[in-house]
């Protein structure tokens, strides 16, 4: 049964049958950006191993994750994460914010840095690392012959290769088109880490174990991707009517 707000008795799991390693808590936070308060006190205790956010832009959904990664700072209560470091990454809306780099190679040989490996370690790992997906003609491809959807796909390669326990994807299927976007899918189901994805998509997260529709920085809803997806759509087609 969905729940307003956060409590969520149905599960319909999609993600791998292994325990994300700890929580993602948030307790009783604030954020403003000038005049505009984002969230008033606002706790979430993200544990589930698949998290779909949802909402109209605006909600909160980038600002939620801005703050789990330390991108922005609360002017109120605290986020707290799970012990230990490279703990958290995010998949940026827009993957030209992210990317850094000239060529495929050395963007993921940044995801090493917390390793300290040197140049030539990082390089070998990173195409090593592409040649077991069968992806090692990407290695020297550069980043400006790619299209928005495989630049795209390397930020999502490079929070593979990097370890993170959880991984914060903003709306990843924005760029893809369907071919891409299954992959994608299959991809996100066999990973190891906790994954929370902020989408206007609502298939792919319809069948998490937990969604949370987010309004003027409130839960609107929490509970099964299910229900909290087609309570959304309700309301959306009651708005646009």
């Amino acid at each position: 049964m969905m729940t307003m707000p956060h409590t969520h008795d149905l599960a319909l799991p999609t993600a791998p049958s292994h325990e994300p390693l700890g929580a993602v808590t948030l307790e009783a936070v604030t954020l403003r950006r000038g005049n505009r308060t984002i969230f008033h006190n606002l706790s979430l205790q993200l544990t589930e191993a698949r998290i779909g956010l949802i909402g109209d832009n605006g909600s909160g959904k980038s600002s939620l994750f801005r703050l789990i990664s330390g991108l922005d700072q609360a002017q109120s209560g605290r986020v707290v994460l799970p012990e230990g470091k490279h703990v958290v990454g995010m998949m940026f809306q827009n993957p030209d914010e992210q990317i850094i780099f000239p060529t495929v190679e050395e963007e993921l040989a940044l995801s090493l840095h917390h390793l300290q490996l040197s140049s030539a370690d990082a390089q070998a790992r990173v195409r090593a690392w592409l040649a077991e997906r069968g992806l090692a003609a990407w290695a020297p491809r550069a980043i400006g012959s790619l299209s928005q959807g495989q630049r795209q796909q390397v930020c999502w390669l490079a929070l593979q290769i990097a370890s993170h326990r959880t991984l914060l994807l903003d709306e990843p299927f924005a760029s893809l088109d369907l071919p891409h976007q299954a992959l994608l899918r299959r991809d996100m189901a066999q990973a190891a880490p906790q994954i929370i994805v902020a989408t206007h998509v609502m298939d792919p997260i319809r069948a998490f174990e937990r969604v949370i529709w987010l309004d003027q920085g409130q839960v609107r809803a929490d509970g099964s991707g299910a229900e909290v997806c087609a309570a959304y759509e309700a309301d959306v087609a009651s708005r646009t009517a």
